[in-house]
Parts: C-alpha cells; sequence; structure tokens
C-alpha cells in the first residue's frame, strides 16, 4: 500500500499542470488520494464523461432558489420572448454582485473543496449566469472564452433552482467530448489580431464541433434534474441547451463557473496564445471579494516582464461591475 501511495504521489509530481482529473495517471493518482466515496464517484465521472452529476450541499437551498426567482423574474420580459417565438434564451450575468443567495450558491465552501481536491488546486468562482429559461445555445466548449494557462483549470457547476421539463430545453452534452484536444484560433486558422472585438467570435467553431460528433458518432445527452440537482462539468465539455418546446415553461437555473490558484486567466477566442498575445481576464474570487492575479508557474506575470496596458487592465477590472450592474438593472 505505502508503495502505491508513493508511486500515486510520483506521478502527481509529473504533471503538475494537468488537473488530476483530467490526467493521464487518473487512476493511480484516485488511489494514492484521500478522497470519500463521493469524491471518487464525481471524479471518476468527470475523467471519463466530462460530467457528473450531485446533489448540491445546502440545507438552505429551498429558500435561497425561491428567493432568487422572485428577485430576478421582474428583470425579464416573458411575454415579449414568447411572442417572438421563444428563439432566444434570457440571462443575467453576475448577480453574485448584487444578490445574497446567488453568492452563497456560487462561494458554497463543499463545492469549493470538493473541486480543488479533485482538481489538485485551489477552486474560487468567478462569475455566475441566471437563467430563466432554456438557453438553447448551441452546443460549445467554454475553453474558447473561458480558459487558463495550464489549460482544462476551469469547470462548471450548473444547478437546478426548480424541476426541470423536458419540454423546457434541457441542458445537453456530449459525454466524453472533454478529452478531445482543446481547438484555439490557429487550429481552424483563425488570428485575433486584426479582427473587431464583435468578430471574435465562437461562430468560427461551430463547423469544427459539428465535424467531431459526426465523426465520432455521438449523440447527446439531456440532463432533467429535480430542484436542487447539479452537475459539475469540465472545461472542454461539449454543452448546450436543447430547443424550448413549450414557450410557456420555465427552466430555472445557475451556473457559475470556476478557476483555479497559479494560472494565467484567458478569453482564447480573442487571443493569439502562441505568439503571446492573450487577453487576459482580471477577475474576482466571488469567496473572497479579492482580486485575482494572473500566475505563470508559482510568478506574476508583471515578475515575468509581461505588461497589460495600464489603461486596458483599468477598465478591465475597475469598470466590469459597474458595466455588468447596468446590463442586469
Amino acid at each position: 500500500m505505502d508503495a502505491e501511495l508513493d508511486r500515486g504521489a510520483r506521478l502527481k509530481s509529473l504533471l503538475p499542470g494537468v488537473p488530476f482529473v483530467e490526467s493521464p495517471f487518473f487512476d493511480e493518482i484516485a488511489k494514492a488520494s484521500s478522497w470519500d466515496s463521493e469524491m471518487l464517484r464525481v471524479a471518476k465521472s468527470l475523467n471519463e464523461d466530462g460530467i457528473a452529476t450531485f446533489r448540491f450541499p445546502d440545507d438552505q437551498f429551498e429558500a435561497r432558489a425561491e428567493r432568487i426567482k422572485a428577485r430576478i423574474a421582474t428583470r425579464f420580459d416573458f411575454a415579449t420572448r414568447r411572442a417572438s417565438g421563444c428563439k432566444r434564451g434570457m440571462r443575467i450575468g453576475d448577480a453574485w454582485r448584487f444578490d445574497v443567495d446567488v453568492r452563497a450558491i456560487a462561494a458554497n465552501t463543499q463545492v469549493i473543496e470538493l473541486l480543488s481536491a479533485i482538481y489538485g488546486r485551489k477552486a474560487w468562482p468567478f462569475q455566475t449566469l441566471n437563467f430563466p429559461v432554456g438557453s438553447q445555445q448551441p452546443c460549445h466548449s467554454d475553453s474558447i472564452q473561458l480558459s487558463s494557462i495550464p489549460e482544462r483549470f476551469m469547470c462548471a457547476v450548473w444547478v437546478a433552482l426548480e424541476d426541470i421539463s423536458p419540454d423546457a430545453g434541457p441542458l445537453e452534452y456530449y459525454p466524453g467530448s472533454h478529452a478531445w484536444p482543446i481547438i484555439y484560433n490557429d487550429k481552424i486558422g483563425v488570428r485575433a489580431t486584426g479582427l473587431a472585438r464583435s468578430e471574435q467570435t465562437q461562430e468560427f467553431y461551430n463547423d469544427i464541433w459539428a465535424a467531431l460528433i459526426a465523426k465520432y458518432g455521438m449523440k447527446p445527452r439531456h440532463f432533467l434534474p429535480k430542484k436542487g440537482e447539479a452537475v459539475i462539468w469540465a472545461a472542454n465539455l461539449l454543452h448546450g441547451g436543447s430547443r424550448q418546446r413549450d414557450p410557456n415553461v420555465t427552466r430555472w437555473s445557475q451556473v457559475t463557473h470556476y478557476f483555479f490558484e497559479n494560472c494565467c486567466y484567458i478569453t482564447p477566442v480573442q487571443s493569439d496564445i502562441f505568439v503571446g498575445k492573450l487577453r487576459l481576464r482580471g477577475l474576482t474570487n466571488i469567496a473572497t471579494g479579492k482580486a485575482m492575479p494572473n500566475v505563470y508557474i508559482d510568478a506574476p506575470l508583471f515578475k515575468l516582464g509581461y505588461r497589460i496596458p495600464l489603461l486596458e487592465a483599468w477598465t478591465r477590472n475597475m469598470l466590469r461591475p459597474i458595466v455588468s450592474r447596468l446590463r442586469n438593472r
């Protein structure tokens, strides 16, 4: 047993820039880790399928969900959306800035401890999205918009704030797609430099994702949870929102995105990564309220000579909360 623990510890140290759940040595790492049975179940599911279900660990969840829905519902125009044929989704970004229950869900300590254990670095929440209806968003990988250096140190936790009907446009996903190589701009012959911000979109990637789905003969699965059931999905898992068949049903949910400590946080679709042109993210740890530094192998970027233009950095870090509040009015 001691030899097995030693081997697992050695294999952990060989690839510190790969999350445990994505490591080629996952089985050995799992055997050498002090995960309880629930952690092991979740970790195995993420390793194999890129997604894992669990019950959200909050004894106040029922009341929180009802308060969130009551507070946020007035911000949406359901009638106009139904009249337009329900062709678009609706959401509020970063409601944690003004809603204590959204923040409490995002900063849940048990979820953070779980993610930290199975990824091998301390997790921290940086973004919330609250949906009253299905997103109906085409299947995509979050790694295009929300990524890290080293890559894959990002995941999402989606939790149902009500029972979800098959007619509500439930979450759909392609299990196993998380293990595919992450496709950045250079792979599809797109250069972000020189493009307007409005042109730097993930629409460039839709064709390659569809081709890979066809190549591997993958079929989507749908998540039909009861209130309080949740999923974690890996950074590169293809997922989206299926079509809403009933215009009168809701699909209240919250997504929280998590990064992990000691990484650079970037937007790849707006970056040319391999020539050093990074769209760095200036982010706040929702749990602590503190700004998180961009770090490359234990060194802050500014100590390595990487500079962000001062005006650009100030705009991102100082104006983002103001812009978010204006959008969410």
